[in-house]
């Protein structure tokens, strides 16, 4: 029989687009964001306690990924995106349900607002529950995955000096790790797999109000070129 869930809450995160979000939570620290609750869990007595806890699981919809067809196999970046698994041997962002989770470090708490980090969400994510990490019990120190068995190899983040100068300028603008951010969510290749990028090809993210663009110098090396304001949607 069908179910129907509410989210309990949004998502205002620093990632304003699905490329170059980090493909786990966790690998990139400095990424922000902050979870605005809903009424009726927007009074505060719905958090009370969670500042004794470091971090939360939230589970959440994959709002952009959301499908009528249901997929039996995905293709997973960790393997390339050339080979094919099943999808529940996968966190893939193509579910049955479009439910995702995440484990992230909790900062600060406030009547209504959660402030987080380390988390993977993209802006606007819709959020379905959030319960406390329990380490003696989320923490299994026998467990394995075969097929992601250690995070991915982070590969080198050089700058053009102009390109620092302005990532430093807008990050404190932004009272926001933002240099921090371009290298840790860049380190992990957000390019797919397969590609072989030419030197001449350039490629852009969005990271809060600014739009960052690299290129591969070389292989297994990033190249920051500049960090700009982003274009509004409406002056495109």
């Amino acid at each position: 029989m069908p179910y129907s869930v509410s989210p309990i809450g949004f998502v205002r995160s620093c990632f304003k687009e699905k490329f170059a979000i980090p493909r786990q939570p966790q690998l990139a620290p400095a990424a922000r964001g902050v979870l605005e609750l809903l009424a009726p869990f927007d009074t505060g007595e719905a958090v009370q306690g969670l500042e004794q806890v470091s971090h939360v699981w939230l589970l959440f919809l994959f709002h952009q990924a959301l499908e009528d067809k249901p997929r039996l196999k995905v293709r997973p970046p960790r393997l390339g995106g050339n080979q094919s698994l099943g999808v529940f041997a996968s966190r893939a962002t193509h579910r049955p349900n479009g439910i995702g989770q995440s484990v992230v470090k909790l900062d600060r708490v406030e009547a209504g607002r959660l402030w987080l980090s380390g988390i993977d969400l993209l802006d606007g994510t819709p959020v379905l529950d959030i319960k406390p990490y329990v380490p003696y019990a989320d923490s299994v120190p026998t467990a394995y995955n075969r097929i992601a068995d250690s995070a991915p190899a982070a590969i080198a983040v050089d700058w053009q000096d102009k390109a620092l100068q302005q990532a430093r300028a807008h990050g404190l603008r932004l009272n926001e790790p933002l240099t921090e951010l371009i290298e840790q969510c860049l380190a992990q290749d957000p390019r797919p797999a397969y590609q072989q990028p030419q030197p001449e090809r350039r490629y852009g993210a969005s990271f809060w109000d600014v739009d960052v663009r690299w290129h591969y110098p070389q292989p297994g090396r990033i190249c920051v070129l500049e960090v700009v304001p982003a274009i509004p949607p409406s002056e495109l």
